[in-house]
């Protein structure tokens, strides 16, 4: 299998977080969770549920499928590795959630794929994940 670099995983994660990041960044920009204006501050929680259901369909639907709208731009994919199928629904949400052991021990699971022989994160080893060009 060809194997994912660090460098091209990094840039497919920047992709599917940026537009999450800036939809949070405008309901925090205007007012955040505290603002003091009534009409205001539901904003907030308004771009804060976008954000929630951007992450959804694109990192749990779309990355379930096998490529989140990072991945398909810098075309890898995210597939199981005793089939090489799609990972699903369920464990593309249960990889992100594993992505807290890569951030527990000083995010050096994010590091793995620098020297793995599979390029895998500890989050890709705990569900069986590789990605792939």
């Amino acid at each position: 299998m060809n194997y994912a670099t660090w460098p091209i995983r990094v840039g497919a994660y920047l992709v599917d977080v940026v537009p999450a990041a800036i939809l949070g960044g405008i309901g925090y920009a205007l007012g955040g969770p505290t603002a003091d204006d009534p009409t205001i501050g539901p904003l907030y929680y308004v771009f804060a549920l976008l954000a929630l259901a951007y992450t959804i369909y694109n990192r749990w639907y779309l990355g379930g499928q096998g490529q989140s709208l990072g991945k398909k731009a810098l075309g890898i994919r995210l597939v199981k590795e005793q089939t090489g199928q799609p990972l699903g629904f369920g464990g593309a949400f249960v990889r992100d959630i594993a992505h807290i052991v890569d951030a527990i021990i000083c995010y050096i699971g994010f590091l793995f794929p620098l020297w793995d022989a599979k390029r895998q994160t500890l989050a890709d080893k705990i569900t069986g994940s590789l990605v792939v060009k």
